[in-house]
């Protein structure tokens, strides 16, 4: 799965779904800020509010400092969801940091516009809104959709750091036991439905503890990849509808990445060091070690079970380490299966 590109503020706002319909009447009319963004708001109530920006962007300036739970939804021109929230964080709202607007026509001054218990409809020109927010236009995954996107918020609370910092650990700790309890229930759903997968496309599998089914459809000579050590591949990523959601071949060179370092899903970092270089194979790989209960995107949904047609084309030393202070900058390798 390619690194998303995406139009972030900040990041932990893509980290996930809200259900918006009831508060965007038909009849309720857009307005417009100076800098372009057009919005709707409505109170707690549902109704419409009519909002002076001058006078909200005062009132945000008393909560810079705050964190702001809410919880968020992108869809495109075409009305296709881009990025749901609530799916995401398993119905618990993300928490960001207050921050004054640095600058106009962006995602920080639609949340300004924003109080306790307001949701909000904002539409964007997408070119405008990506270069705001990283320098560049829109990435054709969205701009294929028209030249709009429009984003969906729903303000939960607005909360000093240490009501915040408790409320986050107590949603962590809740998060983390309905995940443990779904993938508990999910695990042998996917281990029936590889089994069925595989029996039906004739596919002589073997299994690893953890639940990955492979099948080596062309042994290698060389070594195999072990942890730190930077292995570069060719993929094809697909549900087993047989829909094909990401490949090596559209970034049109094999994708390099660490192994053992969680910069690719877990099936990826397990899957790929039971290849010797120069092999071809056929990883199964079930949702938990995948993208579990949230999905990745449009693309693949929750709870899906994965197919990767895999090539393990080289196999390179770990580069040494650096003294502290002089690490480059992190991130998941452009074109690699993202880690969770």
């Amino acid at each position: 799965m390619l690194r998303n590109s995406l139009l972030l503020w900040p990041a932990a706002l893509v980290a996930g779904a809200i259900a918006l319909n009831a508060c965007n009447p038909a009849d309720a009319k857009f307005a417009k800020t100076k800098s372009g963004i057009e919005y709707k708001v409505f109170g707690k109530d549902g109704k419409a509010k009519e909002i002076k920006p001058e006078t909200a962007e005062a009132a945000y300036k008393k909560n810079v400092g705050q964190i702001i739970a809410l919880h968020v939804e992108y869809r495109t021109a075409k009305d296709s969801v881009l990025f749901q929230s609530r799916k995401q964080q398993m119905g618990f709202p993300v928490r960001v940091p207050l921050q004054e607007v640095a600058r106009k026509g962006g995602l920080e001054e639609a949340i300004s516009l924003l109080q306790p218990g307001d949701s909000g409809v904002f539409r964007f020109n997408a070119d405008s809104l990506s270069i705001k927010t990283t320098g560049q236009p829109a990435p054709p995954q969205i701009k294929k959709h028209g030249n709009t996107m429009t984003l969906f918020v729903k303000v939960d609370a607005i909360q000093n750091q240490a009501d915040a910092m408790a409320a986050q650990q107590k949603a962590m700790q809740d998060m983390q036991a309905k995940a443990k309890a779904h993938e508990d229930k999910q695990k042998p759903l996917d281990d029936k439905t590889i089994q069925e997968y595989a029996q039906k496309n004739n596919l002589q599998t073997q299994k690893t503890a953890s639940g990955i089914y492979y099948v080596i459809t062309q042994p290698g000579s060389g070594p195999k990849p072990t942890p730190g050590q930077i292995v570069s591949v060719n993929y094809s990523g697909k549900l087993l509808s047989g829909k094909e959601f990401d490949s090596s071949a559209k970034q049109g060179r094999p994708i390099e990445f660490p192994i053992g370092v969680g910069q690719v899903i877990p099936g990826w970092d397990e899957g790929i060091p039971l290849l010797n270089k120069g092999s071809k194979a056929i990883l199964l790989i079930p949702s938990s070690l995948a993208y579990g209960q949230r999905g990745a995107g449009a693309d693949i949904p929750a709870d899906a079970v994965l197919r990767f047609d895999v090539e393990l084309v080289d196999v390179k030393a770990a580069p040494p380490q650096q003294p502290m202070g002089m690490m480059p900058g992190g991130g998941a390798p452009q074109g690699a299966p993202q880690g969770r």
